[in-house]
């Protein structure tokens, strides 16, 4: 298959280049970012006029169903979601049913996957076995089926000798621990403590259950040398401990959720269980924290946190309500919102959902590494074709996820995904 996207301004944030100009595609490569060679005969072209194209978004946590929901056929709507978002790889969690715990399922997962020809799919595999916190897994075995990493997805662990020894384990063979920066008591509430939570008379979550994790995840890599990815960040104090562990030179990264991003608690209004998220929305002064600290680098991705969830489990009391929102086709324009009123300019805009992302799985993308949120000449097409003019509505009835339940629903949101290229096939072409 031949494709040849015409007229679009090209950004490219890893190399920074911003131009318009034709791009060729050919055997699911970018054959030029210069217009299409002498002799190129296309198959297929795409008018990419008034149009961006930019590499397809890198989502590092986007939970897919699967295993668990193949009865519901989950794993084809979510993929479909993430192609009618521009996402082109994704990473997902290991707290499926059953729990990513064997190299079996691993590789089914990934199977499942490439069938559909959708979005790449990198699992992470579970720390301890069946994210009961006790016993280590096959963290080389799950390597060899797949895993780009290992984590204990939103499950605290609470015992510190069995952290300590996964992350000795992980640094003696160079992999990197996904952790969600919680303490296991203080954070068994649903909502930030703080004057809304008293006054809706909700469990608060204090910020003390970030930022006494994170000081212990800190002291340990010390020890161990072991590298970490934090998952969505929520509060200014975790972020200015997260600045200072970088400073001293820690092997550290870490990400924040869409809705940590552009939410506060205050949006929770009358016990609106759509905003019954994890992390918790926190205060407006934690939002700006966070916001500024992914424009200056200190976070490092942003992610969609997508979390399908049914409508049976969210029409619920808010403190009973299952946590989780829909956000595979809201990241790029919540990516570009930020980058619009943070003043951060687009190119900053796209590297947090492109090339920032793929930079975070650095060698676990294996030969991918080198073009995987990128646009690069020779390197794979995951391209997204986007119009940054247009506008549309998040509603229910128009995502094609199994989880309609967003905190954005109703909102009007920027750009709209014309094209998605997921290995030089087309995946998603808008109506």
């Amino acid at each position: 298959m031949k494709i040849l996207i015409k007229n679009g301004r090209v950004i490219n944030p890893a190399s920074g280049l911003d131009t318009v100009v034709d791009v060729a595609v050919a055997a699911g490569r970018i054959v030029s970012l210069r217009g299409a060679p002498e002799g190129f005969a296309p198959n297929k072209t795409l008018d990419a006029r008034g149009c961006i194209v930019a590499p397809g978004l890198v989502d590092l946590a986007a939970r897919l169903g699967e295993p668990g929901h193949e009865h519901e056929g989950m794993l084809e709507s979510e993929m479909a979601a993430a192609a009618a978002g521009g996402v082109t790889s994704l990473v997902c969690p290991p707290d499926t049913d059953p729990v990513l715990d064997e190299p079996g399922l691993v590789e089914m997962l990934r199977m499942r996957a490439e069938k559909l020809h959708g979005a790449r799919v990198f699992p992470l595999g579970a720390l301890t076995r069946n994210l009961q916190g006790e016993v280590l897994t096959e963290m080389a075995e799950l390597t060899e089926a797949g895993c780009v990493g290992f984590s204990h997805a939103d499950v605290a662990l609470g015992n510190t000798q069995v952290l300590q020894r996964a992350l000795q384990y992980a640094a003696t063979f160079g992999y990197t621990v996904w952790l969600r920066p919680q303490d296991m008591h203080l954070g068994r509430g649903v909502a930030a403590s703080g004057p809304l939570a008293t006054r809706l008379g909700l469990a608060g979550v204090p910020v003390a259950a970030e930022t006494i994790a994170l000081f212990t995840i800190f002291e340990l890599m010390k020890s161990t040398g072991a590298r970490v990815h934090l998952c969505r960040l929520s509060s200014a104090a975790g972020v200015q401990l997260v600045r200072e562990a970088k400073s001293a030179g820690l092997p550290v990264t870490c990400d924040v959720s869409i809705n940590s991003l552009h939410l506060t608690d205050t949006d929770i209004g009358y016990f609106d269980a759509r905003l019954r998220l994890s992390p918790p929305l926190r205060q407006q002064r934690d939002r700006d924290a966070l916001r500024q600290a992914l424009a200056d680098g200190t976070l490092d991705a942003l992610v969609s946190d997508h979390n399908p969830v049914a409508a049976d489990a969210k029409t619920l009391p808010f403190a009973e309500a299952e946590p989780g929102a829909t956000g595979l086709e809201l990241l790029l324009s919540l990516a570009l919102q930020w980058g619009e009123q943070s003043a951060v300019g687009l190119a900053r805009a796209l590297a947090v959902v492109t090339s920032e992302p793929a930079r975070v799985l650095g060698s676990a993308l294996g030969t991918l590494q080198a073009s995987c949120g990128q646009l690069a000449e020779g390197g794979v097409a995951d391209i997204v074709v986007f119009d940054p003019q247009a506008h549309w509505q998040a509603e229910a009835a128009g995502l094609r996820s199994q989880g309609k339940h967003t905190p954005f629903s109703g909102y009007e949101l920027p750009a709209r995904v014309r094209y998605t290229l997921v290995g030089g096939q087309l995946a998603y072409e808008a109506a």
